[in-house]
């Protein structure tokens, strides 16, 4: 058996300690002490709910700006007609258009991470479902992607705004921030998601909503939150 380095044994030992429920203020602390990398890792979050995916009045999708951000930008695009490109790209959007940037599209561009458009273009951005639906980039009124105040979404999404939606096994992943952020910045991150998912608690859903919480970090085990 290979004999384990310091930092496989140092996340071991820790990765331990978060299996055990923890406050989140603890939570984030223990995160903290795992090993740095030579990159600044990403702070994700991650909620198993009670609730039935295949039910649509038990599915939760949306969009949030974290009170102190995530750390990084987005490449936002925006369908929209022709007299809304300039304002559009001034408010941050990589790429802007009709016709011009579905045919793009369909070429098998993909390099942005969020799609805005106004509602009169969704009967010809429908047609990429192929394209944008398997990479979950087709925008949908309820992640606030399809919108008529274009400028203000895509101005939004490129400072950092985050879609959240639960998986087919009832999980929602969200991304919190940076390891470089302190400690309180994310705690007021965290708790302002959890809060924001226990109130969007479908009526449908009884007993217990919240299964299990854990915080992770791109190149670290799970730590488990009391919930």
């Amino acid at each position: 058996m290979p004999k384990l380095t310091r930092r496989q044994k140092a996340n071991i030992d820790i990765a331990e300690k978060g299996k055990e429920a923890h406050s989140i203020e603890d939570a984030v602390s223990l995160l903290k002490t795992f090993p740095p990398t030579k990159f600044d890792q990403t702070v994700e979050i991650a909620i198993h709910l009670s609730i039935d995916p295949r039910q649509a009045d038990q599915q939760l999708r949306g969009a949030v700006s974290l009170p102190k951000g995530v750390g990084k930008s987005a490449n936002v695009i925006c369908f929209c007609p022709s007299d809304k490109v300039d304002a559009a790209k001034a408010a941050g959007a990589i790429e802007a258009g009709a016709e011009d940037l579905i045919k793009k599209i369909e070429g098998g561009w993909l390099d942005f991470d969020v799609a805005i458009a106004s509602p009169d273009m969704m009967q010809f951005v429908g047609k990429l479902g192929r394209q944008l639906g398997s990479k979950g980039l087709m925008p949908s009124p309820k992640a606030g992607t399809v919108t008529a105040d274009i400028e203000t979404a895509v101005a939004e999404f490129a400072a950092g705004k985050v879609e959240y939606r639960n998986d087919d096994g009832g999980n929602i992943h969200c991304i919190l921030g940076k390891m470089s952020f302190s400690d309180e910045d994310l705690v007021e991150n965290l708790t302002f998601f959890l809060n924001l998912v226990s109130k969007a608690r479908p009526a449908a859903v009884k007993g217990d909503y919240i299964k299990n919480c854990s915080i992770s970090a791109t190149m670290t085990p799970g730590v488990k939150i009391a919930v």
